[in-house]
């Protein structure tokens, strides 16, 4: 049978979401705790997108084949007592042969949240970004609208990313603001790799007056990593939402009381 999980993590736990030799991702302690209710050797889990060291998730999706049949409480509840409390399975569900949590996807949004103050965060250290003084939301905003619909994004684009195009459909870029505390929302086909850490460093750059609204639009038809602004520290950002077909049934976004800290 064939399982899909919605998961989420604290990231500043593991080094990213992929699998590696050393063992310390989420992947690899979430692949040994399914194991063990599956009564498997081992079990293999395909995400719906790669997140790196330090970046959260609160609707992360993976799909496994399961050797067992088990009653959806036990993927839930059981593979939890057997995860680290950085990690947790909020839903499950069985689904068809064909679903893929990366391929059957059309849809991936990210949300990130930056502190502007001129003290660092203590209680939230890790959980936001972080910039020492007020931003212009407002220029921000103008410039995010330059990002707006299908574009090559090589400009904010790691060296590293492995992705085939460079092509991607941002459909949602809304950025809001209460108390210096800011938040970016993005919904897209996919995302490159670094795509919204490096967005989010470029719209700081336009928030303090390094760079004017219209020269994102300037940056983004440059197609050069090296043109744009550095990327921004991960602390802030969290997968929030993956979109499938409404013929599989699974949830597509995090509820909202998981995110109420930032409401």
């Amino acid at each position: 049978m064939r399982i899909a999980l919605g998961i989420e993590y604290d990231g500043r736990a593991f080094a990213g979401w992929q699998t590696q030799p050393h063992g310390n991702t989420v992947q690899d302690r979430l692949n040994q705790a399914i194991a063990q209710i599956a009564g498997a050797a081992d079990i293999g889990t395909v995400a719906a997108g790669r997140t790196d060291a330090g970046v959260h998730a609160a609707m992360q999706v993976v799909h496994f084949d399961s050797p067992a049949q088990r009653p959806p409480n036990a993927w839930v509840r059981g593979v939890n007592a057997l995860l680290p409390p950085e990690v947790a399975v909020v839903w499950a569900r069985e689904v068809p042969e064909d679903f893929h949590a990366r391929f059957s996807a059309f849809s991936r949004s990210y949300s990130y949240f930056l502190l502007t103050s001129p003290v660092r965060p203590c209680l939230l250290a890790g959980k936001m970004g972080w910039f020492h003084q007020a931003l212009d939301v407002a220029a921000m905003r103008e410039a995010a609208a330059h990002l707006l619909g299908r574009h090559d994004f090589s400009s904010f684009r790691a060296s590293e990313c492995q992705a085939k195009s460079p092509l991607k459909d941002l459909q949602r870029l809304d950025i809001s603001e209460q108390d210096g505390l800011i938040r970016f929302d993005l919904l897209a086909d996919a995302f490159l790799h670094h795509m919204v850490r490096n967005i989010v460093g470029a719209l700081v750059y336009v928030g303090k007056g390094a760079l004017r609204a219209e020269d994102m639009a300037g940056l983004l038809a440059a197609r050069d990593r090296t043109f744009a602004p550095p990327t921004f520290m991960p602390d802030g950002l969290y997968l929030t939402g993956v979109g499938y077909p409404e013929t599989y049934d699974l949830p597509s976004q995090a509820d909202a009381a998981r995110l109420a800290l930032w409401r």
